[in-house]
């Protein structure tokens, strides 16, 4: 299982960490899916900073601060979470499997990281 733990941990930090370097630099697509949901354009690059931390975190984690990994991928879930809602209440559906997948995969790396042995 520490294997499963290792291989979603750098996945999760993979995807998250693109994912939030594509917001810092301000991608149109990631500016046109943030106007569709109705989240400012200006919010954009903020909202990458917490993304580009949690892959720190998460990578941390794997490097012996077990609890930091643990911090980000709480994080990780609340966030595309609130991604999820913020799609539905925008009733935007043709995008909303980026952050249900990410709300998964997180979870499933948050599940890992508390149940593997340290």
């Amino acid at each position: 299982m520490f294997v499963a733990y290792v291989v979603f941990t750098l996945v999760t930090a993979l995807v998250v960490g693109a994912i939030g370097v594509l917001d810092l630099r301000r991608v149109p697509a990631v500016l046109a899916t943030s106007e569709a949901v109705d989240v400012p354009v200006s919010w954009v690059a903020p909202l990458g900073v917490p993304k580009v931390a949690a892959t720190l975190g998460l990578l941390l984690g794997l490097a012996g601060w077990r609890w930091l990994g643990v911090a980000a991928g709480v994080g990780l879930v609340v966030f595309f979470i609130l991604a999820v809602l913020t799609h539905l209440r925008a009733r935007v559906y043709s995008t909303l499997w980026a952050p249900a997948g990410l709300v998964v995969l997180s979870a499933v790396t948050l599940w890992l990281g508390v149940a593997v042995p340290a």
